[in-house]
């Protein structure tokens, strides 16, 4: 009882702080930066931390077992995945902007964790006998940190996207108006604009300089990170075949679970090749990228939604009233 209560109130507890989070960056977006604001940002994803770690510890201790028996439980590890993945670039210092990706993630993954979709899946449960193994712990944890890595990395990279696009429709907009525009005003405007352009060039090419440099950060971050979630995906996946082999019999079976899987690392192999070859640019791999941040939803939460193939046992069935 002491357990449950416990876990119930980290529960609202995370949930509340990282609702906060979210606030706190809508407001910078909206207002001017306020000297301290983005530093409380900082501090309550680093709260939320413990806060899910906590959630996690007192789980363990009253089930007796690493919770990562169910989808419910990935889902809380998930979003604890998405606060470890920010705070580590700030215990060392470095300034970066993952809290408006990692913030929403988290809220959102503990949101449909904690909602009454999910009420059954709360309550402490027998173990099925394939997931009462050591590998519980090396193939789950492996997998959903690798979630938590490669669905960041995948938004940064649409971000990135989102940049670069908005910087291509703005060029071609403004050389429309400019193929539009009357030749009797030609002169004069030529007349306007050269009294203009030592005012004007100062401010484009620190806009241009700020935009370049933002597209570099997002596109180094997403190689980081995406690079981290494909080494813990490979650990996963082949962890996951020699618990195959002794549960099943079989290193391979073509579970839905394991093809999509399989599909995930193959995009993400296809990234890191574009990634490090010379010959494309950062949007290619960005765009490769993106289409992973769809197919690990599809591995991740449509396999289970479906739950069919040797992995049911992680799937859910929406309550009915």
């Amino acid at each position: 009882m002491i357990f449950s209560t416990l876990e119930h109130i980290l529960t609202h507890i995370s949930f509340s702080i990282v609702s906060i989070v979210i606030t706190i960056h809508l407001i910078i977006l909206l207002v001017d930066e306020i000297v301290g604001l983005d530093d409380s940002s900082e501090k309550g994803m680093v709260a939320t931390f413990f806060c899910i770690t906590g959630l996690l510890v007192t789980r363990w201790m009253y089930l007796g077992h690493l919770p990562l028996s169910d989808f419910y439980e990935s889902l809380i590890f998930l979003s604890w995945s998405f606060s470890i993945i920010h705070i580590i670039p700030y215990f060392k210092k470095h300034k970066n902007h993952l809290s408006a990706i990692t913030a929403p993630s988290a809220i959102f993954t503990q949101g449909f964790a904690t909602s009454g979709l999910l009420t059954e899946m709360h309550q402490s449960a027998i173990l099925v006998p394939a997931l009462q193994s050591h590998w519980l712990m090396m193939h789950v944890s492996m997998m959903v940190l690798s979630y938590a890595a490669l669905l960041c990395g995948s938004l940064l990279s649409l971000a990135l996207l989102v940049i670069t696009f908005r910087k291509f429709i703005r060029i071609f907009s403004k050389s429309n108006n400019l193929e539009n525009e009357s030749v009797y005003f030609g002169e004069i405007q030529y007349v306007n604009e050269r009294n203009n352009v030592l005012r004007n060039t100062s401010f484009i090419s620190s806009q241009n300089y700020y935009r370049y440099q933002l597209i570099q950060q997002l596109d180094r971050w997403s190689y980081r990170i995406i690079s981290l979630g494909f080494i813990l995906l490979t650990v996963g996946i082949l962890s996951g075949a020699v618990w195959a082999n002794e549960a099943w019999g079989s290193y391979w079976n073509w579970d839905p679970k394991e093809t999509w899987a399989f599909i995930t690392w193959t995009i993400f192999a296809i990234y890191l090749h574009i990634r490090t070859n010379k010959n494309f640019e950062s949007v290619n791999s960005a765009i490769v990228a993106s289409t992973g941040f769809l197919i690990i939803w599809i591995c991740y939460f449509g396999v289970n939604l479906l739950g069919i193939g040797l992995h049911s046992y992680g799937s859910f069935t929406l309550t009915s009233n």
